[in-house]
């Protein structure tokens, strides 16, 4: 897993090599003028100890000085450099989780909480963030400071060298002990994150139906017992880290009691130079801080890993509805729709929801879909859109087989409205307009005549600029669904779907809008339970069990003694009591 993580950041990487490169030879400049800066000073020291002059003094410390100068500058263009790769690769990584998002199915988004998505093209990308700037900034200044620091303090002493850094190994073993350790606790961490994010964003978005049924303590509840797991997660994690680091830390810093130990006899017998004595502590002081930091560098890669392995389980998942290679170009639309033998199971299901469904559609036809609760109707418009994966040869479109099309012909010749109308949180007329964004001011206008809402959203605050809020929480129902049929207006697509669209709309609001329909030559297919809508209809189609139990004009079907007669008959019967 590993190994795989690694090849994937260097996916990450690829597109920013230049600038990697780059940041990491102003990186072998920094360090390599990190270790002349030392030599420096202990030649300056064993010269001027030996003649001491103004004029040598002057001169060292200002060659030293003006080095320390440079090497400040190119530190902080090398740090500049890495830690905006970095940024770079947050910005691709989170514009490829929304593209891909955007391409899957609707039952992926069923399967998956929407927080633990949020999650992970948040969170977890801010963790490969700062992988790729301060793990990789990290670990390539700690690999340059050992290339470069140990060949020469093994020139000035081998044995002192030896003996200072006899203590590294236990530092490398004990991060190497605590690896899985610290690994393992971080994904327990990211779960949890998964977990708390989830439970906010189901309850913001049921917010209403809590209060309804007074479940604010229970709520209250649940969202302590995960944050308490999410506690529990953090401070293992915490331990682990207060461990190890510090462990890190005195064994770094026990070098330069070990440099004292041995190395001052040596000064006192005099086979030992003061200068090469400073330069040695110097070097090893140079070697302590990356190594002490390798702690938080091996954490930020362990988090950055588990962020990685949850990022690509996203990006591995294709899509199940996406374009055919030799996908065709739908041209100009009539809108005859045709449906042959159509058979669809949900996943797991045993049952069919759909079972060999047959009927036509002439383009400019309007025809109602009736039936029991249950029947197949909404799962019938979610096929004709490809919302789900169908088998060939099923649906057609002029003739041509819809999953021969690309989708994003088939999808902009046919408007569709479901129930559950949704609104995005802006404007009313950003909200009319969403799917002919360029429409003008009029057209607006006239689709909200059109879905008879034009009058309501007049005495709004502020009229077509009143923010609806999240999902449209600011209008009533029958508000929400004119809006989206109002949009559906103004796409102007040849095929119309309304899957029971005017369920929140009162009867002459309804009946209005469907006048509105009339008017139209374009096709509709009306899946409603408003059995004076469907009287009006040019045809009936009536569902039960997946199929076409009946089929006729509304005065053809009530003469029979079927489904929608005794539909009619119980709807008339509703209608005499009020």
């Amino acid at each position: 897993m590993a190994n795989a993580s690694l090849a994937q950041l260097w996916t990450y990487l690829r597109p920013h090599k230049a600038k990697l490169f780059l940041g990491i030879f102003t990186l072998l400049i920094t360090n390599a003028l990190g270790v002349l800066i030392p030599w420096l000073l202990k030649v300056a020291i064993d010269d001027l100890g030996k003649n001491l002059q103004y004029q040598g003094i002057l001169y060292y410390t200002g060659l030293i000085l003006g080095l320390a100068t440079v090497m400040a500058f190119i530190r902080v263009w090398s740090r500049v450099l890495i830690f905006s790769i970095g940024r770079l690769v947050e910005f691709d990584l989170k514009g490829q989780i929304f593209a891909h998002l955007l391409r899957m199915a609707p039952s992926y988004f069923a399967k998956n909480p929407v927080g633990d998505l949020i999650n992970r093209a948040t969170s977890d990308v801010d963790s490969v963030r700062r992988l790729l700037g301060f793990a990789i900034l990290s670990i390539i200044n700690t690999f340059f400071a050992y290339l470069l620091t140990l060949p020469v303090m093994l020139g000035l002493d081998v044995p002192l060298t030896l003996a200072s850094l006899a203590v590294y190994p236990l530092m490398f073993g004990s991060v190497w002990l605590f690896a899985d350790r610290l690994r393992n606790e971080q994904i327990a961490v990211q779960q949890g994150l998964d977990q708390v994010s989830s439970l906010i964003q189901e309850d913001l978005n049921g917010i209403s139906l809590i209060k309804v049924y007074a479940q604010e303590e229970n709520e209250r509840q649940a969202f302590d017992r995960k944050n308490d797991q999410l506690m529990e997660a953090n401070l293992r994690l915490a331990l682990s880290r207060n461990i190890v680091f510090p462990l890190l830390g005195a064994l770094a810093s026990a070098s330069l009691l070990v440099l004292l130990w041995f190395g001052g006899p040596r000064l006192a017998d005099g086979t030992l130079s003061i200068g090469a004595f400073a330069a040695l502590a110097i070097y090893i002081e140079r070697l302590v801080f990356p190594t002490a930091l390798l702690g938080f560098t091996i954490t930020t890669y362990q988090r950055g890993q588990v962020s990685i392995d949850r990022i690509e389980k996203i990006l591995a998942v294709p899509p199940t509805i996406q374009d055919a290679p030799d996908a065709k170009v739908l041209g100009a639309v009539e809108g005859e729709l045709e449906v042959r033998n159509l058979t669809y199971y949900f996943p797991g299901s045993e049952r069919p929801v759909l079972d060999h469904l047959n009927f036509t559609i002439r383009a400019g036809e309007t025809v109602a879909m009736v039936g029991p609760i249950g029947s197949g109707k909404s799962t019938l418009a979610n096929a004709l859109l490809r919302l789900l994966e169908i088998n060939p040869e099923q649906i057609f479109l002029d003739g041509l087989d819809i999953t021969d099309l690309r989708l994003v012909d088939l999808r902009s010749a046919i408007a569709y409205v479901p129930q559950d109308s949704f609104l995005f949180s802006a404007t009313v007329e950003e909200n009319i307009r969403y799917g002919r964004p360029n429409a003008t001011d009029a057209e607006v206008s006239a689709a909200a005549h059109r879905a008879r809402i034009a009058e309501e959203i007049a005495i709004f605050p502020k009229g077509y600029q009143t923010l609806v809020g999240e999902r449209g929480i600011t209008l009533s129902g029958g508000q929400r669904q004119r809006v989206a049929l109002a949009r559906a207006f103004l796409v102007q697509a040849p095929v119309l779907v309304l899957d029971d669209a005017l369920s929140s709309v009162d009867n002459q609001t309804a009946e209005e809008v469907l006048k509105e329909l009339a008017r139209e030559s374009r096709t509709t297919l009306l899946i409603t339970h408003r059995l004076s809508a469907a009287a009006s209809a040019d045809r009936i189609l009536v569902m039960d069990r997946g199929q076409i139990a009946e089929s006729g004009s509304h005065s053809e079907l009530i003469r029979q003694s079927g489904i929608y007669a005794r539909l009619w008959n119980q709807y008339q019967l509703e209608q005499a009591v009020k």
